[in-house]
């Protein structure tokens, strides 16, 4: 399939923001997706084959929709933070404005805003509070309520908080990938280009991040909100009554699509199932289309 990439800059306060580019040749009507990837990538997460299906970005693009992955700071050409300032707060205000530049930029009606990982957190920061944007649904996936005291989450805690650490691939495979059944030798080759240093104070912040955050975060959501955990994440508690609790926490939001994806690990996108979370991730993003056309409608005859 052939790739058509556009590279997208967007200053906010002072800070350059890239992103990846990808859409059909016309438009469609569609939402547009805006896309952040997890700690440890660039934006060329999304662009990463997992099974030969496509990307994500490949699989939206033939869908019709129009796609912005965005490197987040300290990551592809976007700038990075002071380690005192690295915060997801920080990341969510920085990510939120750039955003709402791609929305003017690309004249779209519609965001739906797509997160993975740590990705997926911001997504969700960014959701509770979406100032101005046009945001009609969420998708954050390879996170959810609990990390599981002593795992993978917490030794990636405990590194240097103020340093950019560059982890080897063999250790990132260890926690990124699920039993050797769940993905393929090339899945593995293209998600190794999309690795990339990371400043180990978002690191270390994660494994707070349910504590801390999720409690004001969730009940703010006034979106739908998509939640894939992966069967054999080496990061999060993926267990039934997790992925329940989680989707409990959000009592705002009009409805809440929680479920484990079966065949996958951490980095679910990239192994051999992953396209079924893409398709998946579409199919909600239709959903959350009707219901924001159907309350307009609504709206409209009030």
């Amino acid at each position: 399939m052939a790739k058509q990439r556009d590279l997208l800059t967007f200053e906010v306060h002072g800070h350059k923001i890239t992103a990846l580019a990808a859409g059909p040749a016309e438009l469609t009507g569609k939402p547009l997706i805006a896309a952040l990837h997890g700690g440890t990538y660039t934006a060329h997460y999304f662009d990463v084959e997992g099974a030969g299906e496509g990307s994500f970005l490949d699989v939206a693009a033939a869908h019709g929709y129009p796609v912005v992955a965005f490197d987040r700071p300290g990551y592809g050409g976007s700038t990075p933070l002071e380690p005192d300032a690295n915060t997801f707060a920080r990341h969510a205000e920085l990510l939120g404005t750039a955003l709402a530049q791609a929305v003017a930029r690309l004249a779209a009606d519609r965001v739906f805003l797509v997160g993975h990982s740590i990705g997926g957190m911001i997504a969700l920061m960014i959701a509770a509070s979406a100032p101005g944007l046009p945001l009609i649904g969420v998708s954050a996936t390879g996170m959810g309520a609990v990390i599981p005291s002593g795992g993978a989450a917490e030794a990636l805690g405990s590194l240097p908080p103020d340093q950019t650490v560059d982890l080897p691939y063999e250790e990132r495979d260890k926690v990124m990938f699920g039993p050797p059944h769940t993905y393929g030798a090339e899945g593995v080759r293209q998600a190794h280009g999309s690795y990339a240093p990371v400043p180990a104070r978002e690191l270390v912040q994660a494994p707070a991040w349910p504590r801390e955050h999720l409690p004001t975060v969730a009940p703010r959501v006034r979106v739908p909100v998509h939640n894939a955990l992966a069967e054999f994440d080496a990061l999060w508690s993926s267990g039934p009554e997790n992925v329940a609790r989680f989707a409990a926490m959000f009592t705002a939001a009009p409805f809440v699509d929680a479920s484990v994806a079966r065949g996958t690990g951490h980095c679910i996108d990239h192994h051999t199932l992953g396209h079924a979370l893409h398709l998946r991730q579409l199919a909600f993003a239709e959903e959350c289309a009707h219901w924001a056309a159907t309350r307009q409608r609504a709206e409209n005859a009030n």
